[in-house]
């Protein structure tokens, strides 16, 4: 496994989580990362990505303002911030790395997947 993400949980609506995702290979330092989210039965859909140097960031509309994507190379590690939850933000959550320094939306950019993290958010 090269990418693990973890964070995961069950809180109430409003609350917080801290998503993580490393890779113990010091790999990816170069590359775009991104957030996905899937349901059952939905495809896997972008939340967040960020560039290799953090200088860009990239949200889809429905967590703007409530979510915070960084990065932190010398650790090797990719944090979703998750803030003001909702019920319709439970879903499991993928980390990814992409191919390129600069991301996208599309899922086909990425070449790396984690294993996944639940996230259920209870109203």
């Amino acid at each position: 496994v090269q990418l693990q993400a973890s964070g995961g949980g069950l809180v109430q609506t409003g609350s917080s989580l801290r998503l993580s995702c490393t890779n113990s290979r010091r790999m990816f330092r170069n590359n775009a990362m991104a957030w996905f989210r899937q349901t059952p039965g939905k495809e896997r859909e972008f939340v967040a990505g960020i560039s290799w140097n953090g200088g860009i960031t990239d949200y889809t509309d429905s967590v703007k303002g409530r979510f915070t994507i960084s990065r932190d190379n010398a650790k090797d590690v990719v944090y979703l911030q998750m803030d003001s939850l909702k019920p319709e933000d439970t879903a499991v959550y993928y980390c990814a790395a992409a191919y390129r320094s600069v991301g996208s939306r599309r899922v086909s950019d990425y070449r790396y997947w984690g294993q996944g993290t639940q996230v259920t958010v209870s109203s």
